[in-house]
């Protein structure tokens, strides 16, 4: 697990944003939102006051990376990306979220090192990450700001012979969809644009590997805007599906072999191929070894 209780005897009353200060090297911000996130216990009891004075047996909840060996495919001495897998979540929600890649990332740099965005749990490819706070603050700015180009490799369902832009506005917890986290086209939403570029027709199953482009950074871009063109990513649990499956299979009450019959692939086919950007005055662009359009058709199941 990810997140673990750190145990201290504490003989003088003491501050508590000073004890975690010095228990921890933070400064007070940090010593604060540890307690904001009611992550510091006294006595088996959680601590509610940032002012309080502690003393005695203290608990602090705090995230230590657990290592499967995953490294970075490219780093600097600022930042590092990562491939990371379909399955793994960028960082826990909660304490019992088990194994995340900031595993990896804090396992190798420390606990400043973070990502520096997040793609979806059942997404994989390319993930970029600042080795420490500085770095971390500046790469964001950089996503901001829209200077870091991304593109993405995906398996849909039926023929795209042409590059489509798709411009629709796109929002999220919509009145009349049953799940609440569900992204939708709506024209109360933010304006949302990508471009999709066939690359090749799979004719046996119909279906097309395409390469996207988004320009801007919605929740689930990608995966509504095809969806909208009636050309949902295979393997999609939530786009392309009915809201009672995708609501079990978010709930954890849908199996595996049912998802896979379901959306005919046991992982949705997107994968993060490319991040270009400019950083110190030096141009990159990192490109993914993956082989999406093996991999991915050999991952659909069955035919049309």
């Amino acid at each position: 697990m990810a997140y673990i209780v750190k145990k201290f005897l504490l003989e003088k009353p003491t501050p508590a944003f000073r004890f975690l200060m010095d228990a921890f090297g933070v400064r007070m911000g940090e010593a604060q939102k540890m307690i904001d996130r009611r992550r510091v216990f006294v006595e088996e009891e959680q601590l509610l006051k940032k002012s309080a004075l502690i003393v005695g047996n203290i608990g602090v909840v705090v995230f230590e990376g657990v290592s499967k060996g995953l490294k970075p495919v490219f780093e600097t001495e600022d930042f590092a990306v990562f491939e990371k897998p379909s399955g793994v979540m960028i960082h826990p929600r909660k304490r019992s979220d088990g194994y995340t890649l900031n595993d990896e990332i804090k396992s190798l740099y420390g606990n400043d090192a973070n990502c520096a965005h997040r793609i979806d749990k059942s997404t994989s490819g390319l993930v970029l990450a600042g080795k420490h706070k500085k770095a971390e603050i500046e790469l964001k700015n950089l996503f901001a700001t829209r200077r870091i180009h991304k593109s993405y490799l995906a398996l849909v369902h039926g023929k795209i012979d042409a590059c489509i832009m798709i411009n629709t506005k796109l929002k999220r917890d919509v009145e009349t969809s049953l799940i609440r986290l569900k992204v939708h086209v709506d024209q109360r939403g933010k304006e949302s644009q990508t471009q999709i570029t066939p690359l090749h027709y799979f004719v046996d199953k119909d279906v097309t590997l395409v390469e996207a482009i988004p320009f801007t950074g919605r929740q689930h871009q990608i995966r509504v805007h095809l969806f909208h063109v009636k050309h949902h990513i295979v393997g999609d649990p939530i786009y392309g599906v009915c809201e009672e499956d995708a609501e079990r299979f978010l709930d954890g009450t849908m199996s595996a072999d049912e998802q896979c019959e379901i959306t005919r692939s046991s992982r949705l086919l997107l994968h993060a191929h490319s991040l270009a950007f400019e950083y110190k005055g030096v141009s990159y662009k990192i490109e993914s070894s993956f082989d999406a359009k093996k991999e991915f058709y050999n991952l659909m199941k069955g035919k049309k």
